[in-house]
């Protein structure tokens, strides 16, 4: 039986939803972070506001037991960080017992990314003119073309499309606004997909609809985003190792594989640091090895 989580973690799940405008994904996956944490304390010791350190190397020490990987592992302890973190902030806690935990290094593992020809054959899965087909034609272009995040495209209202000056406005992280430029392909695409629904670009302004509705005509959710590029990945035998976000990091890499400059890439992205931009440089940088290691006649013995 899962532990309830109690009401200080719930009132931090809905500061992260409804100021710090977190993923449903990661509200859902701290939640179960924090019910997990919960369960393995138990009973008494004074619940969650005062927990010492030695019972968090306990805890550290049970997702070992597990044999959880370290990706997983960590994304819990950022969970409690964050959570005891609010915890001191909102003076609910006395001492954050996370400072001084000695945790696991991050692995550094470069995000999978798309080629171009690849991006080309996904996007061909979605040539018919269908209205499933100009609906998710219209999702891999925007997606691709401004790099947004899936959290980003299923919030777009209809409204925040200029056809006139070719950006979509976007509610990033900590509700933090940004106006991303768009393609010719997605405006043509996404005016295909509005036509479809009798919205014209003329219109699109006073429109405060949903961008983007599933067969049944609700808002579409970022879950069946990712299902609908799972099978389109299948149509085109590219296999099961990319996710929406795949095709925000192939965005990242091209631009940067054609002379962008980092900053404007992480502008465009929305990072708020540069760091979080520099693994692009890193695969950048790995993908021209590459093709250097094949391609130079002394490169290799």
């Amino acid at each position: 039986m899962t532990a309830d989580i109690g009401a200080l973690p719930r009132r931090f799940l809905r500061r992260l939803e409804q100021e710090r405008n977190y993923s449903p994904h990661t509200l859902r996956a701290y939640r179960k972070d924090l019910e997990e944490f919960t369960e393995f304390l138990g009973p008494g010791d004074g619940g969650l506001t005062a927990v010492t350190r030695v019972q968090l190397r306990s805890f550290l020490a049970h997702l070992h037991s597990r044999r959880l990987g370290k990706r997983t592992i960590m994304r819990k302890l950022a969970a409690l960080r964050s959570f005891y973190g609010f915890l001191c902030r909102e003076g609910e806690a006395q001492t954050n017992p996370m400072l001084g935990l000695r945790t696991l290094k991050q692995e550094k593992r470069l995000p999978r990314v798309l080629s171009v020809e690849e991006v080309s054959r996904l996007l061909q899965t979605a040539s018919g003119d269908d209205a499933a087909d100009l609906r998710d034609r219209a999702i891999l272009e925007t997606l691709y073309s401004s790099g947004i995040r899936v959290g980003e495209l299923v919030a777009l209202k209809v409204s925040d499309v200029d056809f006139s000056a070719e950006v979509v406005t976007v509610m990033g992280k900590r509700r933090k606004e940004r106006v991303c430029p768009l393609g010719s392909y997605a405006l043509k695409a996404l005016e295909a997909w509005l036509a479809r629904r009798g919205i014209s670009p003329v219109r699109a302004p006073q429109c405060g609809e949903p961008l983007f509705l599933n067969l049944r005509g609700t808002r579409l959710t970022d879950r069946s985003v990712a299902r609908m590029l799972a099978q389109r990945l299948a149509e085109a035998n590219l296999g099961a190792r990319a996710s929406p976000h795949t095709l925000r990091h192939s965005f990242a890499t091209h631009l940067l594989d054609r002379g962008a400059d980092l900053r404007s890439v992480q502008e465009l992205l929305g990072h708020a640091s540069l760091s979080s931009t520099q693994i692009y440089t890193h695969l950048s940088a790995e993908r021209l090895k590459q093709v250097y290691d094949k391609a130079h006649p002394r490169a290799r013995k």
